[in-house]
């Protein structure tokens, strides 16, 4: 049986989008797994090698991508790493990431849009080390705070908003680990996006609103503002069809 994939993938040109092309083949091959649930990886651990960003902000160091601003080397607004290799629609991301830095404002981009320069617009599961801001859903460039921690919210055809609580804030907040790896896990599929940190759901959003997105770039994000440093590894993507059964 022919397996196909809710994903959709673009061709880039040179070398950076070659590799970017190899990444997409791979990650609508499940024979290429890392390991029996489908994921691929997205980072070789070595280069950045399929991702685009402002190179003054963003290298690898010890099996991580590090991105990271300082005093002498602030980013005047945000700025972004994009995976080149393609704009999936349903999927599930994994990835650990670690703040090593006093402040720290990052997140991922989802289904996003490439905006000028390095800047990216759409979903962004968010990181920080300000605690209620880790696992809330933010709108960048568009509609500002989705859904804090602990919150499902369902977003109308006429953009109206109905919010329920599933759990605390502050007790989802526990489970995030300061100044250590955290496995973050997002899972976009039709119209509903959730996440989870460390295995325990943050927050869930169904969107059926004008501006809602089926797909597009995945992407990190460094927060303008105090220096920072922040790192993600084991970065994999799993496309999802409609035979597979996603569990939140």
């Amino acid at each position: 049986m022919t397996r196909t994939w809710n994903c959709n993938w673009m061709g880039m040109a040179g070398t950076a989008g070659l590799v970017g092309m190899l990444l997409a083949l791979l990650a609508c091959s499940p024979s290429w797994a890392d390991d029996q649930q489908g994921f691929v990886p997205l980072f070789d651990g070595e280069t950045l090698d399929g991702w685009d960003g402002d190179p003054g902000f963003w290298r690898v160091e010890d099996g991580a991508i590090l991105g990271q601003t300082t005093a002498d080397n602030p980013t005047q607004r945000n700025t972004f790493l994009i995976w080149e290799g393609g704009e999936p629609g349903d999927f599930e991301l994994k990835f650990e990431y670690r703040i090593d830095s006093d402040w720290a404002n990052s997140g991922v981009q989802v289904r996003s849009r490439r905006l000028d320069g390095y800047r990216v617009g759409g979903y962004q599961p968010d990181i920080a080390n300000v605690d209620w801001i880790t696992g809330i859903m933010y709108e960048e460039a568009g509609r500002g705070i989705l859904a804090r921690r602990g919150q499902k919210l369902v977003i109308s055809v006429e953009g109206e908003r109905q919010v329920e609580r599933f759990a605390e804030e502050d007790a989802l907040g526990q489970h995030v680990h300061p100044r250590d790896w955290n496995v973050y896990h997002v899972l976009a599929e039709g119209n509903r996006l959730v996440t989870k940190i460390n295995g325990v759901k943050m927050h869930e959003v169904i969107d059926d609103a004008p501006e809602a997105r089926s797909e597009g770039v995945i992407a990190f994000q460094l927060h303008s503002g105090p220096p920072m440093t922040i790192r993600f590894r084991n970065i994999r993507l799993k496309c999802l069809d409609s035979n597979d059964q996603s569990q939140d």
